[in-house]
């Protein structure tokens, strides 16, 4: 599909190469969103799945982005190839004009020429999308007591996000799914930017140095698990047990069908919704939950 023309707007592509581009881009994201993602360039720059689709102005200004990139993810026990949409945005001077519609339509284009089994996305504003196919997931956490630590306690250490970054990326690179019915199977440069953009979790290495647990201590002491990262996902027990804890209760914001734990499914009530535009046998028959640190 080729763009409408605009006039006095350039339509632009796969453009993050660009210095003034990425730039752009970048300051869009902090006038909209707030939210700064110069944290790429310490980490190797952008997503190179990545195939933006935007308008700029004379001066070189993002005023409309639509940005979808490669996030395979697992669901009902198979890897499928599936698209993330991010960066979604326009100025407010220029809404109301069918930019980003423009954009939806050159997206949704793209990933079918590239044969996208799913495509996901977050938003506030789900009737952007359900013209187009995508329908809601319901997201949960999962709360229930503290399992007994399990297995010789064996101490975990603290990891750095930048001491501890090419441990974090060997790690990232031969993870498991944390979940077998519904997870990302693979979105390690956004693991690392969320690491940068997540205030207060901390990130430690089990004693085994095969799995990275985020985690933090809510205000109640409940032990809030993120993610975990690595060839394995051990069992609850023995993530308590490594972290040296005894909390009386955890809430985990992964699917919890790999760590063997007991637990009620609390449905998130928060006005961002996850998205799915997928065949009706992919979306998940029960709760589950996108890990905070794939959020995109």
């Amino acid at each position: 599909m080729s763009p409408p023309d605009r006039p006095g707007l350039l339509f632009r592509q796969d453009y993050f190469d660009d210095p003034a581009g990425w730039s752009a881009i970048k300051t869009l994201l902090i006038d909209i969103f707030n939210v700064d993602i110069s944290a790429l360039d310490g980490l190797g720059g952008h997503d190179r799945s990545s195939f933006p689709s935007a308008y700029f102005d004379g001066d070189g200004g993002c005023v409309a982005n639509l940005s979808a990139f490669s996030m395979p993810m697992m669901v009902g026990g198979r890897v499928i190839k599936a698209a993330g949409w991010q960066s979604g945005a326009v100025r407010p001077e220029y809404r109301g004009r069918g930019l980003y519609q423009d954009l939806i339509h050159i997206t949704l284009e793209r990933c079918d020429e590239q044969g996208f089994e799913a495509i996901v996305l977050y938003t506030d504003k789900p009737g952007l999308y359900e013209p187009h196919g995508f329908r809601t997931v319901p997201q949960y956490s999962f709360k229930g007591p503290a399992p007994a630590a399990s297995g010789k306690p064996r101490s975990a250490r603290p990891l750095d996000i930048d001491a501890d970054l090419d441990l974090l990326r060997k790690l990232l690179a031969g993870r498991m799914p944390v979940s077998s019915r519904f997870a990302v199977a693979d979105q390690r440069l956004m693991f690392l930017l969320n690491c940068h953009l997540i205030e207060d979790i901390k990130l430690s290495l089990l004693a085994d140095e095969e799995a990275v647990i985020v985690w933090r201590l809510a205000e109640d002491g409940a032990f809030q698990l993120l993610d975990v990262a690595g060839p394995r996902i051990p069992p609850l027990a023995e993530i308590v047990a490594g972290l040296g804890i005894a909390p009386v209760s955890v809430e985990a914001f992964i699917t919890r069908d790999r760590l063997s734990w007991k637990s009620e499914a609390v449905a998130d009530t928060g006005t961002q919704v996850f998205m799915m535009r997928a065949p009706d046998e992919l979306f998940p028959s029960g709760p589950t939950c996108i890990s905070p640190m794939a959020e995109f």
